[in-house]
């Protein structure tokens, strides 16, 4: 109740040098290697580099993640998925079990602790998960499918990590992992889970491709990526012009140039990859012994997928993908606030009424539109001038950047409203403006 809280530019932790040119590294460093997201992130004070591979996460940031998140939860629970937490620290016999202590090398983050026992931090949670399952002996085909998922750290110890969030050696990711009772039931599930994440990436906005791989250090029967085409992307895809056929390079044998189902020619591109689908069948189940009781009361493994999405990459390569050299643009579901309030320069002629009619509408829009009313900056650098902060605005990526100049003062007052993902301006009285932003979406 009572009059919206204001969130001030000035007072917000975000340590933005948007005139910062030049080649910033993975590190902050300047000369190396780096790509159009990270460059934008760091200039915009999204990111601070912590060490290699590492990085603070700053509240705008956060705030976008959590809104992911928010996304990625309605989806995975669409589909039957229930939420859990597993240990970032995971044992190392475990990992020695399934065979993947050795396989997957110095990837691992490996400690001990003080008696001597082993363990990794977790880059992934296929085999505690399954002994997790395996735990509960009473488990029947009546409790399947079972879908489990989680949205935490992962940590994988890169040898080069690069390209801010898009290669680093902690992250977020969205992980689940699926139990059924047939292999026919577990390809249905694989079946949905894909499906949420075409949902998923739809309602983002983001251009992706679902390509075949090969399992890798996963392991299972069938494999696929969903991949964000951008020219600084690390895999190479090759694509039928038809849609029929997309696979990842590293899978194909030899030299493929024509579409196996069309006979069309393949095209090349590079993608981010930004999410990845396994069929795991019993390859985990069997080790952990991860079985259900039939309806013939026999005991029986359970056939397993397992789901993952890079939360973290997403956030990174949306902007790689959606913005420009200059300009963040987000997708508008995660972006971190919808609004941006420019009142008029210190001094000027419409500074008192102006300001005054920009407060009103503030609180009208927060008592009209109560989802936006925490998605509100209000940039109080009223000593620079309203081009100048509308000029970062537009860098910083607010969707909707709403200003009281010249026509505030006018009967009825007239704002000024920059609709930034439609690329248009336009001059709206307060009922306008509200009109407008009932549109905007908030998860």
């Amino acid at each position: 109740p009572g009059r919206a809280k204001r969130l001030l530019l000035s007072q917000l932790f975000q340590p933005f040098n948007l005139q910062a040119g030049g080649e910033v590294g993975c590190d902050g460093r300047a000369g190396e290697l780096s790509c159009r997201s990270q460059k934008l992130m760091l200039q915009a004070g999204l990111i601070h580099p912590a060490s290699p591979g590492c990085y603070h996460y700053l509240p705008p940031t956060v705030r976008a993640m959590e809104k992911l998140i928010r996304v990625m939860d309605e989806e995975m629970q669409a589909v039957g998925g229930q939420k859990v937490n597993m240990p970032s620290l995971s044992s190392a016999e475990l990992w020695h079990a399934s065979g993947r202590w050795d396989k997957m090398g110095t990837e691992l983050f490996r400690l001990e602790d003080r008696h001597g026992k082993g363990y990794c931090l977790g880059p992934t949670h296929e085999e505690a998960v399954t002994e997790l399952v395996a735990a509960h002996s009473n488990l029947s085909y009546k409790h399947l499918p079972l879908r489990l998922y989680q949205i935490t750290r992962k940590f994988r110890d890169e040898p080069k990590p690069r390209f801010g969030l898009l290669r680093s050696r902690e992250f977020y990711m969205k992980d689940m992992y699926t139990f059924d009772a047939s292999e026919e039931a577990a390809r249905q599930t694989y079946k949905l889970v894909c499906g949420a994440y075409r949902s998923l990436f739809d309602r983002l906005g983001l251009p992706f491709v679902k390509v075949w791989v090969a399992t890798g250090n996963i392991s299972g029967t069938m494999s696929h990526e969903f991949q964000l085409p951008a020219d600084v992307g690390e895999d190479r895809l090759v694509l039928c012009p038809d849609g029929r056929f997309a696979a990842n390079v590293e899978t194909l044998n030899g030299e493929q140039t024509s579409c196996p189902t069309c006979g069309e020619k393949l095209t090349q591109t590079r993608g981010i990859k930004v999410g990845h689908t396994f069929y795991l069948g019993t390859k985990y189940s069997s080790v952990s012994n991860a079985v259900f009781c039939s309806p013939e009361n026999k005991p029986q493994l359970a056939e397993m997928g397992c789901y993952g999405l890079g939360v973290t990459r997403i956030l990174a390569a949306s902007i790689e993908v959606l913005s420009t050299e200059d300009n963040i643009r987000w997708p508008s579901l995660i972006t971190p606030y919808q609004l941006c309030f420019i009142p008029p320069k210190r001094g000027s002629k419409e500074e008192e009424e102006g300001a005054a009619l920009l407060d009103g509408l503030y609180n009208d829009i927060a008592e009209a539109l109560p989802h936006l009313a925490g998605d509100s900056v209000l940039d109080d650098r009223t000593q620079l001038t309203i081009g100048k902060r509308l000029k970062d605005a537009n860098k910083l990526g607010y969707p909707y950047v709403i200003i009281a100049g010249k026509r505030v003062c006018e009967d009825p007052p007239v704002f000024e409203v920059w609709n930034q993902n439609a690329g248009e301006v336009l001059f709206f009285t307060k009922e306008g403006v509200i009109e407008l932003l009932s549109k905007a979406q908030v998860p």
